[in-house]
């Protein structure tokens, strides 16, 4: 019994990943306008958890000060612009590419929490991050075969190299509230500018907000129930009952995930540049993450 309770986390952090892994996958099949796609995965995402952060955390939100209201603003406008830049990269570059460039960004975590917040950068975290780097720049000439869906291969792998660094900006803006504010009524407040901002984003490129067939609207629910709750959210579950370090280096797997997905659901095969050079974005990652953990530094 207690092997089956202890083997339940573990468990839930596989489903995390893969549920995490179809995102890229949702987002080719859906024929809407990725700032759309982007901007209902975040407002469906935010319908499901907004309930349970008013019902079970509303004094949280009263004890917000407008230090960490600014900053949760700003986390969710990063977060809007990862999604965008993530989103319209799948148009232009290969789903391998794409999903492990964006996974890179534990790198920019890392660069900025040094720069930035003056925390220190060991040697071996150095390495990683170069080692990552020299990876996603090498996948950069990848994807040649792909060229036919939109003949800008480099302009998506840069708007994924956009959507990691963006995402870093996200995690770093929230690090210090998420340690003061319970995890729901935080990314509530999140998902709301980023709904917000995605909104603008819709209306500023013109696009429909509605009108779209059922079939997108299955799509759009998708991204939110199963990237967004059973693969986020259960993954922070997890995160409270497993060591930190499992969880990060199990997120590498989504890569991996979203390729052989991409392989089995598109047809759509890596060429040799993109595994080699998906395989040093992921060894660097991994050594930034192992390193970072081991000085006791959150990876996020």
């Amino acid at each position: 019994m207690n092997d089956d309770l202890e083997a339940t986390p573990m468990i839930a952090l596989a489903i995390a990943v893969f549920a995490a892994s179809t995102s890229a996958i949702l987002v080719r099949w859906s024929a809407a306008p990725s700032s759309v796609a982007a901007f209902y995965r975040v407002l469906f995402t935010t319908v499901l958890v907004a309930p349970i952060a008013l019902t079970r955390h509303r004094a949280a939100f009263a004890r917000l000060s407008r230090r960490d209201l600014a900053g949760a603003v700003v986390a969710g406008v990063a977060l809007a612009v990862h999604f965008a830049a993530w989103f319209e990269s799948l148009s232009h570059t290969s789903v391998a590419a794409s999903v492990t460039i964006v996974q890179v960004q534990p790198v920019f975590v890392a660069l900025g929490a040094g720069l930035v917040l003056g925390e220190r950068i060991s040697r071996a975290t150095v390495v990683g991050i170069v080692v990552a780097i020299v990876g996603a720049a090498a996948m950069s000439l990848g994807g040649a075969e792909h060229a036919a869906l939109s003949g800008a291969t480099v302009y998506g792998n840069s708007l994924a190299l956009l959507g990691a660094v963006t995402v870093a900006c996200y995690t770093l803006a929230g690090r210090s509230i998420r340690q003061r504010v319970p995890v729901f009524p935080y990314v509530t407040v999140v998902y709301g500018a980023c709904v917000l901002a995605l909104f603008l984003l819709v209306g500023v490129q013109d696009h429909s907000y509605v009108g779209y067939p059922p079939r997108e609207w299955l799509l759009f629910l998708g991204l939110a129930v199963g990237p967004g709750i059973f693969g986020h959210t259960v993954s922070n579950w997890a995160l409270e009952h497993l060591e930190s370090v499992v969880v990060s280096v199990a997120w590498l797997g989504e890569p991996v995930g979203a390729t052989l997905l991409a392989l089995i659901l598109l047809a759509e095969v890596p060429d040799a540049i993109t595994v080699i050079g998906g395989g040093v974005v992921i060894a660097g990652v991994a050594v930034t993450t192992l390193e970072r953990e081991r000085d006791g530094e959150p990876a996020d």
